[in-house]
């Protein structure tokens, strides 16, 4: 239990890669790992897409923002939420589906599923010595992304995980104070304690840039939220999925 604990807790993300492709029997691994993972009703709603195709690899990395590591990554996974099949199971067996499946719940149970699995890969791959980074950047651009993956209706690509041989010694980005995530019974939401928490934990971001950059950076957490939230973002993505046949009530 030891080591599956601190394998955890010194998870950091990894964006350098030695040019080494995944061996198959990594990549089925890590995949029969996923789909270990809890699923709600066994409904298994996701869907795994690997992505081995260089010119596919370059392209979903510009569509990300530019992020090379993507492209030069070992493997990129791509995370579906994924009702399509269970559609098709309601046309076989005679059954009116369709309202369930178009839900808001189950395509909160699709994402939830799908990010369960994605994390019993990670720290599959992990404990095999590899590195990875989940990439939220292929949201940018949905339509683009569903065409070069020829994702049908009921499906939506969430997010991409590069794995691969680090080529990098990265640190550990500190995360929220265990008071700040924890709360016990009830939510604890008095904003002057809330605020105390939050400067003590700026502190240590500010620290950690710090030293990381050499100096060239300080930035805050608060300041970084203030900011990223300020920019609206991804706006599109309500019409998207709705546009998918999913979260439409």
């Amino acid at each position: 239990m030891k080591k599956t604990i601190e394998l955890l807790k010194n998870h950091r993300s990894v964006r350098k890669f030695k040019d080494v492709p995944l061996t198959k029997n990594q990549i089925k691994t890590i995949v029969e790992a996923a789909q270990m993972a809890s699923t709600s009703s066994f409904i298994q709603a996701y869907t795994i897409i690997g992505i081995t195709d260089k010119e596919k690899k370059k392209e979903l990395a510009a569509l990300a923002g530019g992020q090379e590591y993507v492209a030069e990554s070992g493997h990129l996974f791509l995370f579906c939420a994924d009702l399509y099949r269970h559609a098709h199971i309601g046309q076989w067996k005679d059954a009116d589906v369709q309202p369930s499946i178009e839900s808001t719940e189950k395509f909160m149970v699709a994402v939830i599923d799908a990010s369960l699995a994605a994390q019993n890969a990670a720290i599959a791959a992990e404990s095999m010595g590899l590195g990875i980074c989940y990439i939220g950047g292929i949201r940018n651009n949905l339509a683009e992304v569903n065409q070069v993956i020829d994702a049908p209706e009921y499906v939506v690509p969430l997010f991409g995980l590069t794995v691969g041989v680090p080529d990098q010694e990265t640190a550990i980005k500190p995360r929220m104070p265990f008071e700040m995530v924890y709360h016990e019974n009830s939510y604890e939401s008095d904003p002057d304690l809330l605020k105390d928490k939050v400067r003590e934990y700026d502190r240590g971001i500010s620290a950690y840039y710090h030293e990381r950059t050499e100096g060239v950076r300080s930035d805050q957490w608060s300041d970084q939220m203030a900011k990223m939230l300020e920019r609206k973002s991804r706006m599109y993505m309500k019409d998207f999925i709705e546009g998918k046949k999913l979260n439409r009530h």
